[in-house]
C-alpha cells in the first residue's frame, strides 16, 4: 500500500505545495479550482520524477519555518532600506559592490536555496557559483561594509540551511 502511494505521490510535499500555490492564483476559491490544483499537484511531480534521483532529506521543519519568516522579514525590511537608497542616497554616496561569500552549504539544493533567497531580497542579487561550488559572488547595491554583508548572509541564511539540508 505504501509504495503504491509513493509511486502516485513521489514528492508528497511538492504535491501539497502546488496545490495549495494553484488555489492562491485562482481567483476565487471553488471545488473546480482545488480538484484542478490536486491535478497539477499529482502530474507535475510525477513528471518530474526522473529528474530527481537523489531527493534533499529536509531535517528540520521547524527550522523551516523559522528560515521561511527570516526571510519574509529581511525582504520587507530590505525593500524598505532599497526605497531609502533610491530616493535619499546620492548616486556618488552609494557603494555597490560584490562580495565573495566562501560557502560551507554542499548540497546543490541548499546552494540553490541561498542564492534563491539573496536573489528575492531586494539590493542583493547572486551573480555567479565557482567551479567547484565553494563561494558565492553576490553584487550588493549599497554595502559601505562587505564583511559585514558577507557575515550577515552566513549566519542569518547558511547557518539555518545547513541545519535544513545537511
Amino acid at each position: 500500500m505504501m509504495k503504491l502511494l509513493r509511486r502516485i505521490f513521489p514528492h508528497p510535499h511538492l504535491t501539497v505545495l502546488l496545490t495549495l500555490v494553484w488555489l492562491l492564483l485562482a481567483n476565487k476559491p471553488s471545488l473546480n479550482s482545488l480538484v484542478f490544483g490536486l491535478l497539477l499537484g499529482i502530474v507535475i511531480p510525477f513528471i518530474t520524477q526522473p529528474y530527481w534521483p537523489d531527493r534533499p532529506k529536509l531535517r528540520n521543519w521547524p527550522m523551516i519555518v523559522e528560515y521561511m519568516l527570516v526571510v519574509l522579514w529581511d525582504i520587507v525590511l530590505a525593500n524598505i532600506a532599497v526605497a531609502r537608497i533610491i530616493l535619499f542616497k546620492r548616486d556618488a554616496a552609494r557603494q555597490p559592490t560584490f562580495i565573495s561569500i566562501p560557502l560551507e552549504l554542499r548540497t546543490p539544493e541548499a546552494i540553490t536555496v541561498l542564492a534563491g533567497t539573496i536573489t528575492m531580497t531586494p539590493g542583493t542579487v547572486s551573480c555567479d557559483l565557482s567551479a567547484q561550488g565553494h563561494k558565492l559572488l553576490v553584487h550588493c547595491l549599497d554595502a559601505p561594509n562587505p564583511d559585514e554583508v558577507r557575515d550577515e548572509i552566513k549566519h542569518r541564511y547558511e547557518r539555518r540551511l545547513k541545519e535544513i539540508f545537511e
